[in-house]
């Protein structure tokens, strides 16, 4: 499946930047499946407003892989049926983002069923592949390419990832079946390297730049980058992102993407009300990803949020051993009552009986 082949407005909308959250795994308190709040999670995100839902990410956790589990496809399958059901009853078309990893065969035998699923796009891990030359990566993600388009990852060294060098990136923009690249390094030198190698590479106009910078979401969107290169001063944004933070409030993420959209589009200079809640942002993805622990706790985290506004019955991950770590509840109860404005409890309070009927 190549990038042409996907329906112009989700091209459309991808270029022009979304909200993508990364759904997190809806397990009961037994750790088995619970199909009835994976919907209702799926259908939160769609009327939030978000454009695009991303699947078998980390924020889905990685064991579900595990033959012994087996809930790759049952998940994938599930949430791609309720996103063309629900999207097709609410209008809307969303961007649907399967994660992909492992190494080629592996990566080849999952992007092939997230196409056969009705999935777009790819999000593909390179973790894998952690000791490998850099034209073993990309000739891995050229093969992963030939099967549906792709998003570029460049994840954390914290929670799996590797240093990519501008290198890497420069030969990788050039794969002509790359829709997008998320950044999420966590580090502005790495997150430039990126930038830099999409315009030396003359695909500004074909590769969309997503943030997955959980700790500067607000300052990443609103930046405008100058990058000379040989054919000129080119300027570019990273114009939506692809976000775990994003899978909770997430409809007050929706309108903060809106009206950014909004007030880059007039013109007008940046406002600095817009830098505060950078700040405020990244305050609360502290607590919500353990940011004091390293980010062991960022996937309970996760689910903490969404069990107390009634998303999910439970913070239970495939891993007993993955739980809240110590002094989160409390830094999560901080955030939460310093910055009441962020949150969409009144909104999922009104729609949360239909979602899990």
């Amino acid at each position: 499946m190549r990038i042409s082949d996907l329906p112009a407005v989700i091209r459309a909308n991808v270029r022009k930047g979304i909200v993508i959250p990364a759904q997190p795994l809806a397990l009961d308190a037994n750790r088995r499946f619970d199909a009835r709040y994976q919907t209702a999670l799926t259908r939160y995100f769609i009327d939030a407003g978000a454009g695009g839902i991303a699947v078998g990410v980390h924020s889905t956790q990685f064991a579900i892989r595990d033959p012994k589990i087996g809930l790759f496809g049952p998940v994938l399958r599930l949430v791609s049926n309720v996103i063309d059901e629900y999207g097709a009853a609410k209008d809307r078309d969303i961007f649907k983002v399967a994660g992909v990893c492992g190494r080629t065969e592996q990566a080849i035998k999952e992007a092939s069923y997230a196409v056969s699923q009705g999935y777009h796009a790819c999000l593909l891990s390179l973790a894998a592949l952690a000791n490998e030359s850099m034209e073993t990566l990309l000739e891995h993600s050229r093969e992963v390419a030939k099967v549906m388009p792709v998003i570029g990852f460049y994840l954390q060294t914290a929670v799996g990832g590797r240093a990519l060098p501008y290198r890497f990136w420069r030969q990788f923009a050039e794969i002509e079946n790359v829709i997008a690249i998320k950044m999420a390094p966590f580090n502005r030198y790495q997150t430039l390297d990126v930038v830099r190698a999409v315009c030396d590479a003359g695909r500004e106009d074909d590769i969309t730049l997503y943030t997955g910078n959980d700790d500067n979401i607000i300052a990443d969107l609103i930046t405008e980058y100058r990058i000379a290169t040989d054919c000129g001063r080119k300027r570019v944004r990273i114009r939506g992102g692809l976000l775990g933070h994003w899978c909770v409030w997430t409809q007050t993420a929706v309108r903060l993407l809106d009206e950014i959209h909004a007030g880059l589009a007039s013109g007008d200079a940046v406002p600095a009300e817009w830098l505060r809640r950078n700040v405020e942002v990244t305050d609360c993805n502290a607590a919500f990803f353990d940011a004091a622990n390293h980010f062991a706790g960022c996937i309970p985290g996760i689910h903490e949020v969404l069990r107390r506004q009634g998303l999910l019955p439970g913070t239970w991950c495939l891993d007993p051993n993955e739980v809240l770590s110590a002094g989160q509840s409390q830094e999560i109860d901080r955030v939460i009552a310093a910055y009441p404005h962020l949150n969409d409890d009144s909104f999922v309070q009104e729609h949360l009986d239909a979602w899990l009927s």
